[in-house]
C-alpha cells in the first residue's frame, strides 16, 4: 500500500518536481503515454536527471490513484540522495577512511532497512544502491531501520560496476561477499577505506559484480541450510570491518 504523501501524480506536477530537485525514486508512465507536449517534456526531464522509470498498464497507476493522474505516478524517495563522488572526497578531506555498503539487487524492503540499520549502528559512511533493481528508502525502509536512514546517508548510482571502478580509483578496496569465495571473511584485510557488497537475497552478486570486486569473502556456513539472510551476512561482514579497525587502534567514529 503506497500512502498519499509517497507519490506526486500529473504530468505538470512531476515535471516541477523534477525541476525543484525532489528525491524520486521511480516515475511510472502508463504504457502507452505518447504525443502530447506535456508527455515530450515530462520525458525528456526524465532522461535529462537519469530518474528511472517504468512503463506498466493504467490498471497499476489507478490502484495508486484514481484521480487525474494523466498516465504518470512519480514514487518519492523517503531521504534525500547523496552523490557518492561528492562524499567521498569529503570523508578524505575530513581525515576519515571510507566504510561504505553497496547493495547488488537487494530488492526486499525489510532486507534493505535492516541493513541500513546495522551499517549505521557500525559507524558505515553511507550505503550505496543501483537505480534499477533494488529496493529503496521508503517509508517501510524507515520503519525497518529504526530510524537508521535519517542518520546514514544513501548514495544512489547508476550501476553498481560503475560505482566500484569509481570507489577503486579513489583508493577504496571492494569486498564482495560470496559464497564462491576461497578466503574467509576474517581473512579479508579490512582495515583501509573499503567496501563491503552484499548481493541479491536469491542468487548472490552479479557476475559483472564479481568480476568487479577486489576481494571476495566467505561466511562459513556449517549447518544444512546453504545461506544467511542477506540482512544477518551483511550484519558479519560489517562486523568484521570494526573489529579489525578497532584491533588495530582505530577508535570508532
Amino acid at each position: 500500500m503506497i500512502n498519499k504523501t509517497d507519490y506526486i501524480f500529473g504530468l505538470r506536477a512531476i515535471i516541477e518536481a523534477i525541476e525543484a530537485g525532489r528525491d524520486i525514486d521511480k516515475v511510472l508512465l502508463r504504457k502507452d503515454l505518447a504525443g502530447g507536449d506535456l508527455s515530450r517534456e515530462l520525458l525528456h526531464k526524465i532522461k535529462e536527471y537519469d530518474i528511472p522509470s517504468q512503463r506498466v498498464p493504467l490498471e497499476k497507476l489507478n490502484r495508486i490513484t484514481m484521480k487525474n493522474h494523466q498516465g504518470a505516478i512519480a514514487l518519492l524517495s523517503a531521504v534525500p540522495y547523496h552523490s557518492l563522488e561528492q562524499l567521498v572526497p569529503t570523508l578524505y578531506e575530513e581525515g576519515a577512511l571510507p566504510f561504505l555498503v553497496l547493495l547488488d539487487g537487494v530488492t526486499d524492503v525489510r532486507n534493505f532497512g535492516a541493513i541500513c540499520r546495522t551499517a549505521e549502528c557500525a559507524g558505515a559512511d553511507a550505503v550505496v544502491i543501483p537505480e534499477r533493481g533494488s529496493a529503496t528508502p521508503n517509508a517501510d525502509a524507515m520503519k525497518t531501520s529504526a530510524g537508521a536512514l535519517m542518520h546514514l546517508p544513501v548514495c544512489r548510482v547508476r550501476t553498481l560496476k560503475e560505482a566500484i571502478s569509481y570507489l577503486q580509483e579513489s583508493g577504496v578496496t571492494v569486498i564482495g561477499a560470496s559464497e564462491k569465495a576461497s578466503e574467509s571473511y576474517t581473512e579479508v584485510e579490512a582495515t583501509g577505506p573499503v567496501a563491503i557488497v552484499m548481493g541479491a537475497e536469491d542468487t548472490g552478486l552479479s557476475p559483472e559484480v564479481l568480476r568487479a570486486c577486489d576481494r571476495l569473502a566467505a561466511i562459513p556456513i556449517l549447518g544444512s541450510i546453504g545461506s544467511l539472510n542477506v540482512s544477518v551476512a551483511a550484519g558479519v561482514m560489517l562486523y568484521e570491518v570494526v573489529r579489525q579497525r578497532l584491533a588495530v587502534g582505530m577508535k570508532p567514529e
